[in-house]
């Protein structure tokens, strides 16, 4: 027999299917909502700790590109005195906590600004190795943690500079909300810096005490953790499939203190693509985010759904099973049987006929045949035709549609009906809360980024001046642009709009004159994205400017963040700027209330706006929807663009969703297994014995001349093989004399 052909392999297989499926079903719909937090919770600080160390990642490497960018820029020109060079560097970049100029050969300061710069923390005799100038961490006296980058500052004719930039390792613009704390974790699980968790000098009372204690004890237990799990090879560290960030990620719980569950996230810095290294990735930081969470033990309880849905499945494919077996597949394997003995001579026995369908057509046809090699003629042996061509309409195929109707009895509901949440499913607060707070920090990388974009417009403004000539000017231009991936154009006008000198794609803001009041504008010129344009005045040159045009792409980078939903740019009139997905430049939201929301998060609170968070209801749906407009200073401050995002309930793992879910994948998979095995029967033997069953009653009838193949290898191709036997032993009996005489005396 074929090892995919006959009647047993579908029925021994969607038996076996029907068994795993239960115990799937029993495992999976019981033990939903057995979790006093939910997991969309512990996913939400995943996702956190994600989108610091991503700003952490972002901020360092920019520091350091930003530090050698400038150094060459200098380089490049006249000799400039170390105090010069520190001023330059502080007017346009302020992100640095001290800066310092060491001439290398003798190490004797030459300049400095900011808190002290800890330089004898530097060798300066391995500063020519290969990795000599690669950044590095330095504790301080006071158990702080500096991050020092370095330069070169070489002219001919005089000795080398070093330029030393110290920073901290704390986060940029990450919004913490209440009561969250982040956490800056070395390779050794040491914490390198911590926001969030109040000093012990700031609070009063020993409760407030006993909190941030234990705070402090929880955030240092997760950091070594963190740092273990972080040294995983990151494809190692997911399952298979999931995808998501590209650095090692995951939640951890805590203890329970004072009624609250800590939960926390973990996250490595990961390069922005895949394979790639950067100087962040290769200092072995890590993030830990951490916040306390009311645990709701009324939801933690274990559903009876799994094993009733487990039984009444158990019930109906068993019955199925036997309804199969013992209508389709015995009668089958019976004809089987019958139909080997009358090839083997055995005529002396009546054949046992089947009671259904296309088994019991070809059960009576082997008895007509029988009795034809017995010597009976063919018309004696016709019965009478019973309906439209002496057919039965209860066939083979209508018990396998029966068995296949019953199985969706059991998926059907489960597909369509069962454990469907209605609009009062009780949505955790703290996932409106991390909405609010993470669509803030992305509001605030997308406006530094734009400041950041700025500032290296107004680094190459400043080393522009009256004498240079374009050829200078492209070398810095082209110099940038290949350092940062953030413009798509960068060139310099003249005050009537003229372009002295480009790098990159073509000016799309040529030919007219530079606005240098609005340092960032966006401009619709009618092409399939907005453009978005950097200015930064030459000074000395007579109102000369250069420009820089960003990519949208770029802007689109910063908002694909998951866990988040949709996410769009807006600005003042609340026209589409940029997106994580699909969207048309300078289109409005898809409805009014998230325009309100965006209105609603413009209204300043004091001195700035607030972002805003909020959880819609419908009939028919839940959405968390949050909003943040960009406040802060800086060139990108004016802009007045807002972020906006929004997501349905139904996408997060929340108990009653996930169970929803549950019950759906079980419908399908039930649904599924019993199309694919009753299709499989259907195909490998309902079909076949249909056809052989008008071929049979052919044979009985008379017909000696069509041969018989057997489509497959199997019990119909059997019986198949058999008819064709017969119908070569009828055709030679009737050259012969005496041939039911010879054919009797062989039994």
């Amino acid at each position: 027999m074929s090892l995919i052909g006959g009647i047993r392999p579908p029925i021994a297989v969607l038996s076996v299917l029907l068994l795993a499926l239960a115990g799937v079903t029993a495992l999976t719909l019981g033990r939903v909502g057995q979790d006093a937090v939910p997991k969309a919770v512990k996913q939400s600080q995943q996702h956190f700790a994600e989108d610091g160390a991503i700003a952490l990642r972002a901020s360092i490497d920019e520091s350091v590109t930003d530090l050698t960018r400038t150094a060459g820029l200098f380089n490049g020109g006249d000799p400039v005195a170390p105090d010069a060079v520190l001023d330059k560097i502080s007017s346009v970049y302020q992100k640095w906590m001290g800066t310092a100029v060491v001439e290398i050969r003798s190490g004797k300061l030459l300049a400095a600004r900011g808190e002290n710069v800890p330089l004898a923390a530097i060798d300066r005799s391995k500063l020519k190795d290969e990795d000599g100038l690669q950044p590095r961490m330095v504790r301080l006296e006071n158990g702080e943690t500096r991050l020092l980058a370095f330069a070169v500052l070489a002219w001919k004719g005089q000795p080398q500079q070093l330029l030393v930039a110290s920073s901290s390792l704390r986060f940029p613009g990450i919004s913490l909300g209440e009561f969250r704390s982040i956490a800056v974790v070395g390779h050794d699980g040491h914490i390198l810096s911590t926001d969030g968790i109040p000093e012990p000098e700031q609070v009063s009372g020993p409760t407030e005490r006993s909190e941030v204690a234990q705070a402090n004890k929880q955030i240092k237990a997760f950091a070594q953790i963190a740092a273990k799990k972080s040294r995983q090879h990151p494809l190692r560290a997911k399952e298979p499939g999931s995808g998501g960030y590209k650095g090692v990620s995951g939640h951890l719980i805590g203890e329970r203190f004072l009624g609250e569950r800590a939960i926390g996230g973990y996250a490595s810095l990961a390069p922005p693509e895949a394979g790639e290294a950067t100087v962040a990735t290769g200092l072995g930081l890590s993030v830990v985010a951490m916040v306390p969470v009311t645990e709701d033990e009324e939801r933690v309880e274990g559903s009876a759904f799994g094993l009733i849905a487990a039984g009444a499945l158990l019930l109906i494919g068993g019955v199925t099973i036997f309804l199969l077996l013992r209508t389709v597949q015995r009668p089958l394997i019976r004809l089987f049987l019958e139909s080997r003995r009358l090839t083997r001579g055995d005529l002396g026995r009546p054949v046992t006929v089947p009671k259904y369908g296309e088994a019991a057509r070809i059960g009576r046809t082997l008895e007509r045949l029988r009795r034809q090699l017995l010597g009976e003629p063919a018309e004696a042996a016709r019965p009478p035709k019973a309906g439209k061509g002496g057919r039965r309409t209860f066939g083979a195929r209508t018990l396998v549609a029966v068995s296949g109707v019953l199985l969706l009895l059991w998926s059907a509901p489960l597909l369509l009906l069962l454990n469907r949440p209605g609009g009062d499913v009780q949505v955790p607060q703290q996932l409106v809360n991390d909405q609010r707070e993470r669509t803030d920090t992305i509001s605030d990388r997308v406006r530094r980024a734009l400041n950041e974009g700025h500032a290296d417009l107004t680094s190459v403004a400043s080393l522009i001046g009256t004498g240079t000539e374009p050829a200078q000017m492209g070398k810095v231009l082209e110099s940038t642009l290949h350092q940062h991936s953030r413009y798509r154009s960068l060139y310099v006008l003249d005050k009537s709009g003229k372009v002295l000198s480009k790098a990159g794609s073509d000016p799309r803001a040529a030919g007219e004159k530079p606005s240098i009041r609005e340092p960032i504008r966006v401009e619709d010129d009618g092409g399939e994205e907005p453009v978005i344009i950097g200015t930064a005045e030459v000074q000395g040159r007579d109102g000369a400017a250069v420009v820089g045009e960003f990519r949208i792409d770029f802007l689109n980078s910063l908002l694909k963040r998951p866990g988040l939903g949709a996410v769009r740019v807006v600005d003042k009139d609340r026209k589409i700027i940029g997106g994580n997905t699909g969207y048309r430049e300078f289109q409005g939201l898809p409805n009014g209330r998230l325009d309100g929301l965006v209105e609603s998060a413009r209204q300043k609170v004091g001195a700035n706006p607030r972002p805003s968070g909020v959880l819609y209801r419908d009939d028919d749906d839940i959405e968390i929807a949050a909003a943040s407009p960009f406040a802060g200073s800086g060139a990108a401050a004016p802009v007045g663009w807002t972020v906006v995002t929004w997501q349905s309930a139904s996408g997060l793992a929340i108990p009653e969703y996930t169970l929803q879910n549950r019950t759906v994948l079980a419908g399908m998979l039930g649904a599924t297994a019993a199309a694919a095995c009753l299709g499989w029967l259907h195909i490998i033997v309902v079909r076949p014995l249909r056809l052989l069953a008008d071929q049979a009653e052919k044979l009985a009838d008379g017909d000696r001349r069509t041969v018989l193949y057997p489509v497959h290898h199997d019990e119909v191709g059997a019986v198949t093989r058999s008819l064709e036997l017969i119908r070569q032993q009828l055709g030679s009996q009737r050259k012969r004399d005496g041939a039911p005489a010879g054919l009797a005396g062989r039994n």
